[in-house]
């Protein structure tokens, strides 16, 4: 029941034959045998078929919801049992948003110094695909914003706040001044995240309130690829302070605060809202709250 449950996981999230069977790591007429004794055991249509998937019926996504609890009860289990065997081991999947990225080893370096035996990967992810990967188990923790957009059914710490700074070469517009105003961004030539990222629309929000509407040059996923633009001198960028010095481009670029008004958004640890937690989920937390007890900023 339990692999039949995760079978249907994967399909929710592919919404796919094919491809939630290679995800699965098995054949498609495997994968859709194990959902059709699924559905005869439970008794209802999970799947609306046609000659493609064409998505789940009102009661498969209901089943959906108690497949990810089993399975997320399932999966607590066993690394709980393997914890009280071997000790805190195993392996933490991160997803962050760009802008946060830089922080990450704020957190994952304190924690591995504790937990030598616990392994991390770590992938970039916009807000809205940080969440869904969290739903969908793909995910144990993600970083991301807490306070603009609704964050639905989890589990926050929030680490520090983002203060945005314009970000631009030296001997460039502006780069002699002490600050600026959201209104000076007007006839900058701006190299931004990409629409799909809340930094984007984050910025685009105080730039509107601001009555300033600017014409992006240039938009990229990557804060190195936005940072080498603008190291070049042929543009400017709006990021959080602690980006540029991160990522180590501050040698030939001015990071100057943005005010009138100074704004902050909070960012912080994000974990599916479970109890319990699963151990590596629990200690995660747990030295995220002390770098929060810290400051970190």
């Amino acid at each position: 029941m339990i692999d039949k449950l995760e079978f249907f996981i994967a399909l929710a999230r592919e919404q796919h034959f094919g491809r939630a069977a290679e995800d699965c790591g098995i054949s498609q007429p495997t994968l859709s045998a194990a959902i059709r004794q699924l559905e005869e055991s439970l008794g209802v249509g999970l799947v609306v078929r046609g000659s493609r998937f064409q998505g789940l019926t009102p009661e498969g996504q209901r089943v959906l919801e108690w497949a990810r609890r089993i399975v997320g009860d399932t999966r607590t289990m066993r690394e709980e049992m393997r914890a009280a065997r071997k000790g805190l081991a195993g392996h933490i999947r991160l997803a962050a948003i760009p802008t946060a990225l830089a922080m990450v080893p704020k957190l994952t370096g304190p924690f591995q110094a504790k937990h030598p035996d616990v392994t991390f990967s770590v992938v970039s992810r916009t807000s809205l695909q940080v969440l869904s990967q969290l739903e969908n188990f793909e995910i144990d923790a993600g970083l991301t914003y807490l306070d603009n957009e609704p964050l639905g059914r989890v589990t926050t710490v929030p680490l520090y706040a983002e203060h945005y700074t314009l970000v631009t070469a030296e001997d460039t517009p502006l780069s002699d001044r002490k600050q600026v105003s959201w209104k000076d961004m007007a006839g900058l030539r701006l190299c931004l995240l990409t629409p799909d990222n809340q930094n984007r629309r984050i910025i685009n929000q105080h730039l509107a309130s601001a009555g300033v509407s600017v014409r992006t040059m240039l938009e990229s996923n990557s804060m190195v690829v936005l940072l080498a633009h603008v190291n070049t001198g042929n543009w400017a960028s709006i990021m959080p302070r602690n980006v540029a010095h991160s990522f180590g481009f501050a040698s030939r670029i001015r990071t100057i605060p943005i005010v009138e008004p100074k704004v902050g958004h909070r960012v912080g640890l994000v974990a599916t809202h479970r109890e319990p937690f699963t151990p590596l989920v629990s200690a995660l937390l747990h030295e995220a709250r002390s770098l929060t007890d810290l400051g970190l900023d």
